[in-house]
C-alpha cells in the first residue's frame, strides 16, 4: 500500500472584521485574495506561494498561532513591520537553530516567521 503524502496545511484564523483581515494579509503580509464566501462574505482565502490562510468571521474570535518558514526572513520581517505589523517577538537567532520572530494580525492571531540558521 502506498502511504498518503501530506503536501500543505491551511490554517483557519477567526477574525471579527473580514475586510480588515483581508487588508492586513494583502497589504501587510503580501498575500493575494483567493476567494470570499457568503452573503455577505464571512470567509476568505488568502494565498502566497504554497501557503493558504483562511479567515472566518466570528462574533468573539479566538486567537491562533501559525509558524511560517520563510526564505529571506530578515527582508520579509522588515517588510511586514514597515507595512504595519505589530511585533510580538523580535527577530533573532534562536538556540533551536532558527532565526525567527513573531508578528500579530489585528485580531491577535500570531504569525511566527522563521528561517533555519545555516551552519
Amino acid at each position: 500500500m502506498v502511504e498518503p503524502v501530506l503536501h500543505a496545511i491551511s490554517p483557519i484564523f477567526q477574525v471579527s472584521n473580514l475586510q480588515r483581515g483581508i487588508d492586513f494579509y494583502t497589504k501587510v503580509m503580501g498575500f493575494e485574495l483567493g476567494w470570499t464566501w457568503g452573503t455577505p462574505p464571512d470567509r476568505a482565502s488568502l494565498c502566497r506561494d504554497a501557503v493558504e490562510i483562511t479567515l472566518e468571521v466570528e462574533r468573539e474570535p479566538r486567537t491562533s498561532h501559525v509558524y511560517l518558514q520563510v526564505n529571506g526572513v530578515d527582508a520579509y520581517f522588515e517588510r511586514v513591520i514597515r507595512a504595519g505589523a505589530t511585533v510580538v517577538v523580535p527577530l533573532a537567532d534562536r538556540v533551536y537553530g532558527m532565526r525567527d520572530g513573531r508578528v500579530t494580525d489585528p485580531d491577535g492571531n500570531h504569525l511566527g516567521l522563521g528561517e533555519a540558521i545555516e551552519k
